[in-house]
């Protein structure tokens, strides 16, 4: 978000009548660098997307690996922190492609037996899961073994038991959201949102970039997703639709007040972790302004394409 606003204020400050030249040049010269190094990063992503064979071989799985790095772009965009972008963005194209195992594809019975070998970690506890299973768990364990290792060789610090637990949180979140659509089951308000804020995934974002530093839409239900905020408040309340955003609108300022509040009274913890976190609220309300982002791909090509492909013009 940081990015985009920048790219928009040097759009604006070029045709103001007291622009600086040079202040100007400098903006477009270090937005550019940026975006050069973030295009290096989406190459080393893209090859390791399409090494995993998640794509290709399950043809429900989100092919979003651009959109996938937009969101860490969104959330971490300083070129010293490349190592954080290029797993932030592993860790987001697997939990969309896990997201649409519960969404779409599995059945109870094996979504359980997924969280069941999460839980364990234990590769052996899929013997009997269906290929797309085994091969959707396999890149989980094995890219996220490889990341705690990395902090373990860099630091010291061994993080496996804290990074699958977040994997395995955000499963049985998956799983409960499946039991309803199955059930027919509209959850209460307070019920949803108990469970979204896992589901939403941003604990296992958080716990990997914590770790990485140390060194709402109708197109889903159609799909057979649980409902989302808006329909479960409408549901259980009655009200319209218009009142049910303006209730939804009215949380999401409460909200932002109370990470603004747990920000000043935390100072214990790292500026750019802290950072991290307010950006990847930030990138959220950005990515689902218009819908859902990840599911509409036009919605956010514009902004892809600002940030990530096209450079500014130089003088």
């Amino acid at each position: 978000m940081l990015r985009l606003e920048a790219r928009w204020f040097i759009d604006l400050y070029e045709r103001a009548p007291d622009m600086n030249p040079i202040l100007l040049e400098f903006a477009k010269l270090d937005f550019n660098d940026v975006q050069a190094t973030h295009q290096e990063v989406l190459k080393y992503v893209s090859r390791w997307w399409r090494k995993t064979n998640l794509g290709k071989k399950l043809n429900f799985a989100r092919d979003r690996i651009m959109e996938n790095f937009f969101w860490t772009a969104g959330v971490i965009f300083e070129p010293q922190f490349g190592y954080c972008g290029r797993m932030s963005t592993k860790v987001n194209a697997l939990i969309t492609t896990i997201d649409g195992i519960y969404d779409v594809y599995g059945t109870l019975d094996e979504l359980e037996l997924f969280i069941d070998a999460v839980d364990r970690w234990d590769a052996a506890a899929i013997l009997q899961l269906p290929y797309y299973t085994k091969l959707c768990f396999h890149v989980l364990h094995n890219s996220t073994n490889e990341m705690a290792f990395d902090t373990l060789k860099e630091h010291g610090v061994d993080i496996i038991a804290y990074l699958k637990k977040a994997w395995a949180d955000l499963c049985k979140s998956y799983l409960l959201e499946a039991k309803w659509f199955n059930n027919r089951y509209t959850p209460t308000f307070e019920e949803y949102i108990e469970n979204a804020w896992i589901s939403i995934s941003a604990p296992v974002i958080l716990v990997h970039a914590y770790a990485f530093i140390a060194r709402t839409s109708s197109d889903e239900l159609k799909r057979g997703d649980v409902p989302k905020s808006i329909q479960c408040y409408m549901r259980e309340t009655g009200v319209s639709k218009s009142e049910a955003d303006e209730h939804v609108r009215d949380l999401i300022a409460k909200i932002w007040m109370k990470i603004n509040k747990d920000r000043a009274e935390n100072p214990h913890l790292p500026n750019i972790f802290v950072g991290i976190a307010m950006n990847l609220a930030r990138m959220a309300q950005c990515m689902y302004q218009h819908g859902y982002g990840l599911g509409l791909q036009d919605n956010s090509k514009d902004r892809v394409l600002s940030l990530l492909i096209h450079p500014i013009p130089c003088i």
